[in-house]
């Protein structure tokens, strides 16, 4: 019943043909099975016809069907019996098969034969009076078999039958289709699937192979593929040796042979080979091929092959070369012919193929474990980003979407990938515009990896993060655009710094991408004015700027609600009581007028068509901006940020002509009128202090002059707030405020500079006028001013400075010498100011200065509190007054904040300007205040400023009334200016170029804390400052090589020892300092991380061509050549380093430049020398020697000396052997001679990272095998016994050096290496005793001895309570006891267990003092030291000389210390 069941239902795929045939054929019978007429039946007395007859089956001749008058089971059973039982058996099956034969040779007979018979259905049943009955019937055999198969189920007949079905079959071959549709050669194939049983399969598979070797092509496909539903299990391995030889001869057939081969079971080698052929055949297959091929590939895979297969086919699989070509030929196909239909049909078809391979592959990953794994292996070890392709992205992108348990994994790869550069932006770009019609399926699966890598804190992983989004919504459907937009919205409001400014990026370059796609989006980013608070000044701009540009770029109908939505908004903004939120509507109205008002001169995509403003436009903007003014006046801190905000507008230069001409008549004429008066008209009126006009830089004879009117209005403004009463001349000027001079000043001359081409001819008079203020020296006078008056001068000389900084901003770039020397004369006036203004804020503990900055992030921001006022330092230094924004700048915050690691890696500044202004007060020991701490009340420095770096010696010419010449007076750009110069362009550097998480902000400051004074900065990209600076590197390069003479020459003349006199002190620590300030540029210039990325590689040859071509001049060198000239130059410098935070800034800087070049290996010995030499060179800097090197900077450099050096432990050897007895020697103050850096002081540093650099070289140290070569051991065993020797000079130092610090060192270490020993050491010793039978004792016998000490240690430990050193002790016995039995394990294994003597090891203290205690006292008697133990173990060595010991007896017996608890 099993078998019977199962063809019936297998008949329902062979039937299918044969329906086909059965339907097309009835207008044929239907006169036929009207009146069944005698003459249709075949009327034949040959034994075929009536065994046939008798068995139940009726022979019909014509068109007509054979007709089963019987089951087809009772049928073959019939027939079966009577051939067996037949009197002429076995003749009689030859009489039957050539009956058969003679009657298939009419082929209208052959044919009826092989299509299914008709059954015979009794009156009854046809008329429905049994329908149960005729209901099974149907239900059971719907289908009748043909005769041929009826007769291939008789395993009498079936060899026969299938030698006339071979014998007939190649008449059929180059036949084409019947009239009626007839495929033959198919039919008779068909005849032969699904058998029950097959009587000769060796024989079948042999006619079958023949028979393909000669059909015709379309016929082999078709034979191929029938294979699998034809022969049996046991013919699989031979079937498949013949495809696989017919394979590699017919590469037409290789889609239908891996087809069937994926079909059969076959033996694995068998299925390697022909894998391996297909691989070679692989880059030449078509397009459409590719899912059947790559099917069986990924079908054949084993759990050890898989990563090695997958790695081969990832190298031949390039589908940018399958689908790229195909598109061409489609394209040009196109072209050629008029028809499209051809073309679109191929891109159709290419499609698809692709579409389906990656069916196949995501089938193959999701539900094999072993393939997901491997791909994702072969792409992680593919080193080369040249060798990443755009299917490796693509399957990784799969593979996440496709397996939830291997997310991690693909996560881990991607940002190493990225990390590396492996996989960069137009790798990324290729991947979705190829392959986008894959990836839009696993849409929400990228956006979760996109979500994922943008809360990494790398950079690079980041942008890779953006990416991902941004080519989502470029190359995906309406619905991706609309899930990338709400993601970014997400990223937005999460109050992330790193996601937010992300985020705005991408959406910034999707509005520029696709500004049509975006406005259909525009509701979800509206919604995130609902999270301003969140948001930093420049995020604000960038929102701002991106509503206003889908509102205002092009009249849309679409856009009409966004406008108004923006106008309400800014409104109800500037509006708003609160002051923060009017702020925000300043930064957002004036957004909002750089689009409404954008110049249409300009490239942007959003401003094509449109031309200068009409009337109406510029009603509107000028409306906008009266309303904003108006709203700000009230105000001196909003109307600044107002000022501030516009001028950075038109300094982008993106305001049409004529709202520019309009903005700059009116702010010239607010600023003359509320700022300027005239020279001759003294101000008068009841003001503290007399008034007078200070810092003009002309000798103005005529009443011509001005000045700028700063006392009076400060006085005016805080008698304002005094609330008291006023003329009626001061009220009118009572909303002025001299807050907002700096930032008036800075939108007028950009305003003058836009209109007249750079020009600042028509204001340069500003850059000479006087200041009206009063005599500043502090004095004697300054002790018997009140605290308001400070207070008073204190502001006035915040606001001059701000004043003269704007004026350096804003003629720094003029042309003229004479301009030049008046710049540089504001810079000397600035440095003199600073000066006055330390020895005041010195003196006023509590004293808050005027805002210079006016972003959001500057409003909660005060000031650091004086040293005068310690016991609140450390409450208001929290609330961000010194804003400290990379832990190795200590200026950056208040003395009693700075970390430990920003006190040792910053540079030496505050400290040194300390005990200079120390050195010059006199007796009275003054407390130095560091202006750095102030940085957040400076107005910010543009980077242009620093073009005054060019600058040499400039001569300035002096004018008579009658303008000649009188005298000329040279002006150079001094030490402390230059030093001013660097600091600034030092902190902004690190500010735009060093990566975020290196300059990681205190938990309790303000995530905008470390913007604060670099607003204007901030809205420059990282790539235009490091392009500013590459600018800059000539006449750093100049002022290097200036300083680099001057220590030269004064080494030369002194020998090193700098001059005691003030004068020369001052002098050596500001030439100092500007040498520390211009390497730290250096290094920070040349670690910036995008120079990795590719289309900022040539940056970095502009920067390498300059200092290279200090050294030589020539034509463009390749990028290797300028990297060794850098070096080398660079090196140079090595001999005139003052001090050692130079020395360290200049070694990282050559380990940045040695890290891009390829010869790294050579550049790491002269590093590793230089460091040496730093290390072995006595420091000198000034009168405190002591405390000059910090111990953060010490143990760097050590750690790079150690880690670039070819023998780390020669090196420590030398450290240990030679330079600690020259310091165990010398007297408590002094150091040793060979390392003049290891004192006292630092000899724990020096301890430590020996000891870390010890135990991490042994770690690489690779554990032997038995299969390794003779030298090889003997080489690892040297460099063990250079090792242990090592580790024994350090642990033997405890002894000497006891110090708490030392001991921890040592606890941690020295188990650390113990257990390394153990796991890398011992297999090479169980293998090397025999042949270095001496060696292996000497070792032991060292190591016994370190070890015994450790023990010591764990009791010194114990005994003192320590809960910092006790804590080691359980660790460190274990491994010792581990030690032990290893050491015995070892001695068995070469037969020498005799040898091996264990004993009890006493407890000492460090100076081997027995530490008696209850239990030690009664069993002293009994306790034996293991150093007898160890020589009765040498005493007893075989005869055969086989064996000798080493007793390492270190197991601890009692456990007498009463406070083992502590372990």
């Amino acid at each position: 019943m099993v078998s019977k069941r199962r063809l019936s239902k297998s008949d329902d795929k062979e039937n299918l043909v044969e329906d086909a045939s059965k339907a097309k054929k009835q207008p044929l019978s239907k006169k036929t099975k009207k009146s069944h007429v005698h003459n249709e039946i075949e009327e034949n007395d040959s034994v075929f016809v009536e065994l046939l007859k008798t068995s139940g089956i009726i022979l019909k001749t014509g068109a007509s069907q054979n007709q089963l008058a019987v089951d087809q089971i009772v049928f073959q059973k019939k027939l079966f019996q009577m051939l067996r039982k037949h009197p002429s058996y076995p003749k009689i099956i030859e009489e039957f098969i050539s009956g058969l034969e003679s009657y298939i040779e009419d082929q209208d007979c052959f044919r009826n034969c092989l299509l299914s018979c008709e059954r015979l259905q009794d009156e009854e049943a046809r008329c429905g009076e049994e329908p149960q009955s005729c209901a099974d019937i149907h239900m059971g055999t719907p289908y009748s078999k043909s005769l041929i198969k009826l007769l291939l189920g008789i395993d009498l007949l079936q060899p026969a039958v299938i030698k006339i079905l071979f014998e007939k079959l190649p008449e059929f071959l180059f036949e084409n289709e019947n009239s009626d549709g007839l495929n033959m050669p198919r039919l008779i194939i068909s005849q032969l699937k699904w058998l029950d049983k097959i009587v000769d399969g060796k024989d079948l598979t042999s006619k079958f192979m023949q028979l393909i070797s000669i059909a015709p092509v379309p016929m082999q496909h078709d034979f191929i593929t029938s294979l699998p539903e034809i022969l049996g299990d046991s013919q699989h391995a031979e079937v498949g040796k013949e495809l696989s030889d017919l394979l590699m001869t017919s590469t037409p057939l290789t889609v239908p042979i891996l087809d069937v081969l994926s079909s059969l079971q076959l033996d694995p080698k068998l299925l390697s080979k022909v894998r391996q052929l297909v691989m070679g055949k692989l880059s030449a297959v078509r397009l459409e091929d590719l899912p059947v091929i790559i099917k069986f590939i990924l079908h054949a895979l084993t759990t050890t092959d898989a990563v090695e297969v997958i790695s081969e086919l990832r190298e031949k699989l390039d589908l940018q070369h399958c689908i790229l070509p195909s598109q061409l030929q489609a394209s040009q196909s196109k072209l050629k012919s008029k028809g499209k239909i051809s073309s679109s049909n191929q891109e159709k078809s290419n499609l698809d193929s692709v579409i389906l391979l990656f069916d196949v592959i995501k089938s193959a990953v999701r539900y094999e474990k072993t393939i997901s794994e491997a791909w994702i292996k072969a792409i992680e070890n593919t080193a080369s980003g040249s060798d990443h392709k755009t299917l490796d992205v693509a399957m990784l992108l799969v593979i996440y979407s496709t397996n939830t348990q291997t997310k991690k994994s693909i996560e881990r790869v991607l940002r190493n990938k990225v990390r590396s550069g492996c996989i960069q932006e137009q790798l990324l770009q290729s991947t979705f515009y190829i392959l986008s019609s894959v990836l839009k399926d696993i849409c929400p699966s990228i956006l979760l990896l996109a979500q994922t890598l943008l809360h990494s804190l790398d950079q690079s992983v980041i942008s890779f993060g953006s990416l991902l989004y941004k080519y989502t919504f470029k190359f995906f459907d309406t619905y991706c655009q609309q899930e990338v937009v709400g993601a970014l919205v997400s990223h937005i409001c999460s109050g992330n710094d790193a996601e937010v400014d992300t985020a705005l990026d991408v959406l910034l370059e999707l509005v520029v991408l696709n500004l049509s796609a975006m406005r259909l989006n525009a509701v979800f980013v509206k919604g995130i004015l609902d999270y301003l608070d969140k948001l930093s000044p420049q995020q604000i701009r960038k929102l701002f700027y991106i509503l206003s540009t889908l509102a205002f770029s092009k009249k849309h109908a679409a856009s009409s609600h966004i406008e108004d939505d923006m106008h309400l908004v800014i409104r109800k903004q500037l509006s708003s009581t609160i002051f923060k939120y009017k702020l925000i509507g300043i930064i957002g109205a004036v957004t909002m007028v750089s689009i409404m008002a954008v110049d249409s001169s300009g490239s942007s995509s959003f401003t094509q068509g449109r031309t200068d403003l009409n009337n109406e436009q510029c009603t509107q903007v000028t409306s906008l901006l009266q309303l904003v003014h108006s709203c700000s006046e009230q105000s001196p801190q909003a109307c600044a940020l107002y000022y501030d905000e516009f001028a950075n507008l038109i300094q982008g230069g993106k305001l049409a002509p004529k709202a520019q001409e309009w903005v700059g008549q009116t702010v010239f004429n607010n600023f003359q009128d509320a700022f300027v008066v005239d020279l001759d008209v003294i101000p008068e009126g009841d003001y503290p202090f007399p008034v007078k006009a200070l810092y003009g830089l002309e000798e103005y004879n005529s009443r011509d002059g001005i000045a700028i009117n700063l006392l009076p209005l400060l006085f005016s403004q805080d008698f304002a707030e005094d609330g008291g009463r006023m003329t009626s001349q001061e009220s009118d000027q009572k909303l002025v405020s001299p807050l907002c001079l700096a930032s008036c000043f800075r939108l007028l001359r950009l305003c003058v500079e836009k209109q007249h081409n750079g020009s600042l001819e028509e204001i340069d008079g500003l850059l000479d006028c006087p200041i009206f203020l009063t005599d500043l020296e502090p004095g004697e006078r300054m002790q018997s001013m009140s605290v308001k008056e400070q207070s008073f001068v204190c502001s006035l000389i915040f606001l001059t400075l701000n004043w003269f900084r704007e004026i350096v901003n804003a003629f720094c770039q003029q042309t003229s010498p004479e301009m030049k020397g008046k710049v540089l004369t504001r810079l000397k006036h600035i440095m003199e100011l600073q000066k006055i203004l330390e020895e005041y804020l010195a003196v006023i503990p509590n004293y808050v200065p005027p805002l210079a900055n006016f972003d959001l992030e500057t409003l909660d921001v005060t000031p650091p509190t004086s040293t005068a006022a310690s016991a609140k330092i450390s409450q208001t230094g929290k609330k961000g007054a010194g804003r400290k924004r990379k832990a190795d700048d200590s200026k950056l915050s208040s003395p009693d904040t700075l970390s430990k690691e920003g006190s040792s890696e910053g540079d030496p500044t505050p400290s040194d300007r300390s005990q200079m202004e120390k050195g010059f007060t006199g007796k009275e020991e003054k407390i130095s205040v560091s202006l750095q701490n102030y940085h957040a009340f400076f107005r910010e420095l543009d980077i242009e400023v620093f073009s005054i770096l060019h600058c040499g010696l400039v001569t300035k010419s002096t004018l008579d009334t009658e303008m000649h010449t009188e005298a000329r007076e040279v002006v150079q750009l001094g030490p402390p200016e230059l030093l001013f110069l660097l600091e600034d362009l030092s902190q902004k550097l690190e500010n735009m170029l060093t990566p975020s998480a290196a300059r990681r902000v205190p938990f309790f400051k303000s995530k905008g804390s470390r913007n604060v004074g670099f607003s204007h900065l901030r809205q420059r990209s990282a790539q235009d400052i490091a392009h500013c600076i590459i600018q800059l590197l000539t006449p750093m390069c100049n002022h290097l090589e200036n300083i680099h003479n001057y220590f030269q020459c004064l080494v030369a003349e002194n020998h090193g020892v700098v001059d005691g006199s003030g004068t020369k002190v001052r002098e050596y620590h500001i030439m100092s300092s500007c040498y520390q300030r211009l390497l730290q540029i250096f290094h920070g210039l040349f670690a910036w991380s995008g120079f990795l990325h590719p289309e900022n590689h040539n940056l970095l040859s502009s920067a390498l061509e300059v200092l290279a071509s200090r050294l030589e001049l020539g034509e463009q060198q390749p990028l290797e050549e300028m990297l060794s000239q850098s070096f080398h130059y660079l090196q140079n410098f090595h001999s005139s380093i003052p001090t050692f935070q130079c020395a360290l800034y200049l070694i990282r800087l050559l380990m940045i430049i040695s890290e891009k070049s390829t010869a790294a290996p050579q550049k790491r010995e002269k590093i590793a020398s230089l460091a040496r030499q730093f290390l072995c060179r006595v420091w000198r800097g000034g009168e405190k020697e002591k405390s000059n090197i910090c111990n953060d900077q010490l143990r760097s450099l050590l750690c790079i000396y150690l880690g670039h050096t070819d023998s780390v432990l020669k090196a420590i050897e030398e450290i240990a052997g030679i330079g600690v007895p020259e310091l165990i020697n010398s007297p408590k103050d002094a150091s040793s001679s060979t390392f003049p850096t290891l004192t006292r002081h630092t000899f724990v540093i020096f301890f430590h990272v020996m000891m870390a650099e010890l135990e991490k070289t042994v770690k690489s140290i690779q554990a032997g095998t038995a299969a390794d070569s003779q030298q090889v051991h003997e080489e690892k065993l040297l460099h063990w016994n250079m090792a242990v020797r090592d580790f024994s000079i350090l642990i033997n130092l405890i002894k000497v050096f006891d110090s708490r610090p030392v001991l921890h060192v040592c606890l941690k270490y020295g188990r650390q290496f113990v257990e390394t020993f153990l796991k890398q050491c011992m297999p090479l010793l169980d293998f090397s005793f025999r042949k270095h039978r001496e060696d292996v004792l000497s070792l032991l016998e060292t190591l016994q001895l370190d070890t015994r000490l450790l023990h010591h240690l764990c009791g010194h430990s114990k005994i003192h309570q320590d809960m910092r050193l006790t804590k080691h002790v359980p660790l460190l016995k274990k491994t010792l006891e581990l030690l032990v039995c290893r050491v015995k394990a070892m001695l068995i294994l070469n037969n020498c267990r005799e040898a091996f003597w264990l004993g009890n090891l006493k407890n000492r203290d460090l100076q081997g003092e027995e530490i008696m205690s209850q239990n030690s006292q009664e069993s002293t008697a009994d306790e034996s030291e293991d150093d007898t133990s160890s020589q009765v173990s040498k005493s007893k060595e075989k005869e055969d000389g086989e064996e000798d010991d080493e007793s390492d007896g270190e197991k601890e017996q009692d456990s007498d210390e009463g406070d083992d608890n502590s372990d």
